[in-house]
């Protein structure tokens, strides 16, 4: 698209601290989400994602403020999801801090809300995250997973993607469940059958281990790559990352 690469850490938070595990299972406690959200700041990080990852109605609630702590100490654009399902959930969150406000389980269970929220907020501030897998008895290949990857939804991952596009998603944000957090690779086929699909900015994610792999999901089409545990355990730093795309005749931002 002609448009500088994003890195983006991606915090997922449970019960107010940073969690990661593998396959969303496993999880092992990786800080403080705000002191986090500085460090990232200051090592070069172009947006940060915090996904509430237990979304219960006070973990929303510990989320706000969350946000608003962060909001006021870092200065790259915050990505929020978990646990939105109404336009007064986005409200609540762009309100608190957020400048984009993921969606994932509540728009399947109802799409039209996909485009209230663009209609009332405009695209770019909706971001569909999708939790995907794959599952050969779908048309593409891949499938819709909820609630952590843990139950399918019954729909095929690229249909879906072209439909919440065409209701007003402005980004999508592609989790391969098969590939988080194993450090093996982003899922490169599931990236580019989702970029021949859509024309809004696609962020990969799921898999990251090296630099190679944030190249590999360049080269597909990905917009911007997204990584939690090679960062928060320094695996990789941004830096690293940044100067390894740009070796491989990327550019970033």
């Amino acid at each position: 698209m002609g448009v500088a690469l994003r890195v983006i850490p991606c915090l997922d938070v449970k019960d107010g601290r940073v969690v990661k595990g593998v396959n969303f299972t496993g999880l092992r406690d990786a800080g403080d989400p705000v002191e986090l959200a500085q460090e990232y700041g200051r090592l070069g990080a172009d947006e940060l994602t915090f996904l509430d990852i237990s979304a219960s109605t006070e973990g929303r609630a510990t989320t706000r403020e969350m946000v608003t702590r962060c909001a006021e100490t870092v200065f790259i654009p915050l990505t929020v999801g978990g646990g939105v399902r109404e336009v007064a959930d986005v409200d609540s969150l762009l309100r608190s801090g957020a400048d984009k406000v993921g969606i994932n389980t509540g728009a399947i269970a109802r799409p039209g809300v996909i485009d209230e929220i663009a209609d009332r907020f405009g695209n770019q501030v909706l971001v569909l995250s999708l939790d995907a897998r794959r599952e050969p008895g779908r048309p593409s290949g891949y499938g819709v997973t909820t609630h952590g990857g843990t139950r399918p939804a019954g729909l095929d991952a690229i249909a879906w993607c072209r439909e919440a596009v065409e209701r007003g998603a402005g980004e999508v944000l592609l989790n391969s469940m098969d590939a988080d957090g194993t450090t093996g690779g982003f899922d490169i086929e599931m990236i580019e059958a989702v970029r021949a699909e859509i024309d809004v900015p696609l962020i990969a994610s799921g898999g990251a281990g090296t630099v190679a792999h944030f190249v590999d999901a360049a080269r597909a089409g990905a917009d911007a790559v997204l990584a939690a545990s090679v960062f928060h355990y320094r695996r990789l730093t941004i830096e690293a990352v940044k100067d390894g795309l740009r070796r491989a005749g990327i550019e970033v931002r």
